[in-house]
Formats: C-alpha cells, structure tokens, sequence
C-alpha cells in the first residue's frame, strides 16, 4: 500500500501537470491531504496492539482486540496463550486485568537492548538497523525521488514524457512488491534479499555506466536512452521483490518481545534519517562527481550491504520467537545455530516415534 500511494503520487501528478504552472504545483501538494484526513479518521477506529495490552497486563482488553481480529473464539484463545507465554504471565491467569512485573513496563529495555546486550539481542540489533541502513544507503530514493531528472539527463527532453516515464517507475515498483508478498514465506527471506541486492548492484553500475556516456555526448544516444529507462526499471524492480518488503519483515520478526517495539522503532529512525541524508545530499553528490558517479558509489555500497546480508542474516522463515535466540548470537556461523534447530526438530520427530524416547 506504501507503493500504491506512490504510484497514485506520480498519476496524479501527471494529470496536474497539465494544469498551468502556477496551479499544477498547488494541486500536486495539496492532493496529498486527502489520504491524510482519512488516516486520521481511521486512526481513531484502531484497536490497541494486544502485545502491549498484555504486557501492561490488561488481558480482558487484549482478548476483545483479539476476538475481533481472529476468525474464532479459539483462535483467539491460542494466541492470547502465546502472547501471555511470551510475556512471561502464567497460564492460570485470566483475569481482565494483571499485575505484572516492572519490566512487562518497559523498563531495563533500554539497558538490556543497547547497555548490557546478551550475544544474541547484540547480534540483532546490528542485523536491524544494518538492513534500514543499507536499503536506504544504496541509493533508492534517488532513483525513485530523482527519476525525471535522471531520464532529463539521459536526454527525454520532453516533459510530459518524463512524467509518463516516472509513471512506469511506480507501476513496476508496485508490481513487483505483490509478486514479493507472494514469495517471501515460499522462498524465504535470504534468497530473495541476496537476489534482490545482486540485482540493484548490476542495474546501479549499468545506470551509471549509460549516465557517463550520455554525459561524455553532445548529441542524444538513443540505445543509452533506453539502457537509461531500463537500468531505472530493473532498480526499482529488484528493489521491490526483496530489499524493499524484506526489510520491514525482517526487522519486526526478529526481536524479542518485550524488546521488539523499542528494537523496531531503533530501525525506522535510522532508516529515515539515511533517507533524509541521501534525498537532501543527492543533487550536491552527482554535482561533485557527476550523475553516472553517484551511481557507481551506490553500486559499491551496494557490494558492501550484500557480502553483510550474506555473512550476518540468518534465515529466519519458519522460526519462532524461542528458536531466533539460538539463531541469533553466533553472527558469522549463524549456520551452525541453524544446522542444530534442524537436527533437534529431527530428533524430537524420531522421539515421537520412538513413545517420548529423545536421542
């Protein structure tokens, strides 16, 4: 939905555009407090996350949140139990509302997530905020915030047509974040993060290679044109079938519950932040080592951000919250932590068999 808002951004933007000037720009800023009102308003129909409701102890709360959001009673039930056995309230308690301890409070969050770490929560906070990091680093939002730009400098001198272009760049990036959300529980996270990473590293140094030309050429180069257009497209494209979804999945799935909501919002500041820096430093960095340059420099982070995702993210699919602790912690040889959830899911499997009998 964050892509469709974008690619309703560049439709409407193109339909305004032909308005006159002095009107154009008014609608294309003011369009945007539409959405923002019916945000607002919806916000006030949404229920409380009923993590937080149990951790503050207010179980009658959170189950009336649940009831409503799982497809039975039952349902509801279970996950309550799982969300009470995270937070570590007994079972036997099912009062409306709880004591809980100070901690289910949030306090000694912040000294167990950033202070004192154990191994484990170290291990995934630098895979958290190094996954915003690099999806922002890399250079995205100059492609997708300086597209008309870059396809002026490749030599679309029409205006019109560089809006329709930028139109296509919002078509693709939403196209392909569907085809992501139907991969990501089918593949798993790595393969499509590593694929993803490979893609936007050979499409950023193609982007600038063809940028260099057209720079070096007095005249239009029409198949530099076209690499342009391309290399623009299969960006936004790898970006969206991977980095783009994955980043946000991988990032919330990993912390442990009562340090997830403080460990998530760490991520989002710095992803933001980077965006800032990359949006506001873009135009000034291609001025300095001219536009093909700047993305050459993003190709190289981008080389930087896959050997990290390839040495420090393990594979998280299919786990659950007990079992990312053991994952995690290892860094580098997250595999061996792998290798041993797998063997203990095989052993308890033979146990099964074998009446209780756990090798």
């Amino acid at each position: 939905f964050v892509n469709l808002g974008i690619l309703l951004g560049y439709v409407s933007n193109y339909a305004f555009s032909k308005l006159p000037t002095n009107l154009g720009w008014r609608y294309m800023l003011g369009v945007g407090a539409l959405p923002a009102v019916v945000l607002a308003v919806g916000v006030l129909a949404m229920p409380e996350s009923p993590r937080w409701l149990v951790m503050q102890g207010r179980l009658g709360d959170a189950k009336r949140v649940l009831d409503k959001t799982s497809t039975s009673k039952e349902e509801a039930q279970l996950r309550l139990d799982d969300i009470k056995e995270a937070a570590g309230i007994p079972m036997h308690l099912n009062d409306d509302v709880v004591s809980v301890t100070k901690q289910s409070h949030g306090e000694g969050v912040w000294r167990q997530l950033i202070l004192h770490p154990t191994p484990a929560v170290l291990h995934i906070l630098i895979a958290a905020l190094g996954i915003h990091f690099f999806q922002q680093v890399t250079g995205i939002d100059s492609v997708v915030l300086y597209s008309p730009r870059i396809f002026a400098k490749a030599g679309i001198t029409s205006y019109e047509h560089t809006l329709l272009a930028t139109v296509a760049v919002g078509f693709i990036k939403t196209i392909f974040i569907f085809i992501a959300t139907f991969l990501l529980d089918r593949v798993g996270r790595r393969p499509l993060l590593l694929t993803s990473m490979g893609g936007m590293i050979l499409s950023l140094a193609c982007l600038g290679a063809a940028l260099t030309i057209v720079d070096h050429h007095d005249s239009t180069i029409p198949w530099a044109v076209a690499l342009c257009i391309t290399m623009v497209l299969f960006n936004v494209a790898f970006f969206s079938i991977g980095l783009g979804p994955i980043t946000w999945v991988y990032s919330s799935e990993i912390f442990p519950l009562k340090l997830r909501a403080q460990g998530v919002s760490l991520g989002v500041a710095v992803n933001r932040v980077i965006s800032g820096i990359i949006s506001m430093t873009f135009l000034s960095l291609y001025k300095a080592i001219t536009i093909g340059g700047a993305f050459f420099l993003y190709a190289g982070i981008g080389v930087l951000a896959w050997v990290f995702f390839y040495t420090m993210l393990p594979e998280t699919q299919g786990r659950t919250l007990e079992e990312m602790e053991v994952l995690f912690g290892k860094y580098h040889k997250w595999r061996q932590a792998n290798a041993m959830l797998k063997s203990k899911k095989v052993d308890h499997g033979d146990g099964d068999e074998n009446k209780g009998q756990v090798n």
